[in-house]
């Protein structure tokens, strides 16, 4: 996470204010007389993938249900994971968002910029990945894997290594994400990174692969659709979004590249959350993102949101958690180095241009 996460989202309403792209569930955060500037309100910046077409999302639930109980409005601003932390670097000195959710290593990249402050969750011990003692500024709220996309109609079976996507089947016919700007884009390049064994082998990969790539995307979530159609047979994506999305996407498959002769892989790309600094709705802020975390919304990441719990205490049963369990059978999961990523991404994603030039 951008930005599981177009997947469809009726409660979006684009305002072009000062520049301002705004998807807001009650309220605008750029309108001066909105919602934002109330104190029964709180403003959640988001990568995409959590919010559903229809209203029928993990997001419209939660934030629905957490108005009910609160009083507290919640104002919705998506995009891209890298998106969402270029626009909190810009409103540095106004500050206007309470809570950032983003895919990493974008969360890291928000705490090394000093957009967060520490907040340790309620319920910590039972959380995975909650901050505790670490001095960590930020929490999973929705556990995720990366992943790919294909459309089943028009493949037998999904392709099975990095290596058949050079094939001239794929040309003009597949699309991944921008690293730097989408956080599925950005794991693109760090999977690619892995399992080639290093990041010069990854780029001269990807560069090879150019040639069948339709060009940049900044949102991850407006590809599946084109899989699904058959305008595209493959592109990038994450699990919790492309299981969300394959409910009114018949044709979508979910794969997981490896290199020829080894295993698939992936790794974890969760939605995490972090308490901005400065924020308008401190304790609003912390409200909310207790309330994403309690056992309840934890129970509903599974069976709404088609994700993976973060809470210990939570054992879903649901028709997807079980689905989901099958789908990450036989693939390995290994953890980046998140520390390096975040520190050196400018420069990964410079040589990722210069290797495709893009």
């Amino acid at each position: 996470m951008s930005t599981p996460p177009t997947l469809p989202r009726t409660l979006k309403s684009l305002v072009a204010a000062g520049g301002c792209l705004v998807l807001a569930v009650t309220a605008t955060a750029c309108d001066a007389g909105s919602a934002a500037s109330d104190e029964k309100a709180v403003t959640v910046y988001s990568a995409d993938g959590l919010k559903g077409e229809k209203g029928d999302g993990w997001y419209d639930r939660v934030f629905a249900d957490f108005t009910k109980q609160t009083g507290i409005e919640v104002d919705y601003v998506e995009g891209g994971s890298g998106e969402m932390v270029q626009r909190a670097v810009r409103e540095k000195r106004n500050t206007q968002a309470d809570i950032l959710v983003t895919l990493p290593p974008f969360i890291q990249q928000a705490e090394e910029k000093g957009l967060l402050t520490a907040y340790q969750p309620k319920e910590a011990a039972q959380l995975t990945g909650a901050p505790q003692d670490s001095g960590r500024k930020w929490t999973p709220v929705v556990n995720n894997y990366f992943g790919f996309v294909y459309n089943k109609k028009r493949l037998k079976t999904a392709p099975r290594t990095w290596e058949e996507l050079l094939g001239s089947r794929y040309k003009n016919r597949l699309q991944y994400s921008t690293p730097g700007i989408a956080g599925d884009g950005t794991a693109v390049l760090i999977k690619a990174i892995h399992d080639f064994g290093g990041k010069q082998p990854a780029l001269d990969y990807l560069g090879r692969l150019q040639k069948n790539n339709v060009g940049p995307s900044s949102s991850t979530s407006k590809l599946a659709p084109k899989v699904d159609k058959g305008e595209l047979l493959v592109a990038n994506g994450d699990v919790q979004m492309n299981h969300a999305q394959s409910a009114s996407l018949p044709h979508l498959g979910i794969w997981f590249p490896a290199r020829q002769g080894g295993r698939p892989t992936t790794f974890a790309l969760p939605y995490a959350a972090g308490l901005v600094k400065g924020a308008p709705h401190p304790g609003n802020a912390r409200r909310l993102l207790d309330f994403l975390l309690g056992k309840r919304a934890q129970e509903q990441v599974s069976a709404i949101g088609r994700g993976f719990t973060v809470r210990r205490d939570v054992r879903p049963t649901d028709e997807h958690a079980r689905a989901l369990k099958s789908l990450m059978d036989g693939v390995e999961i290994f953890t980046p180095d998140w520390a390096d990523i975040a520190g050196n991404l400018t420069d990964h994603v410079d040589d990722w241009k210069s290797a495709t030039g893009s």
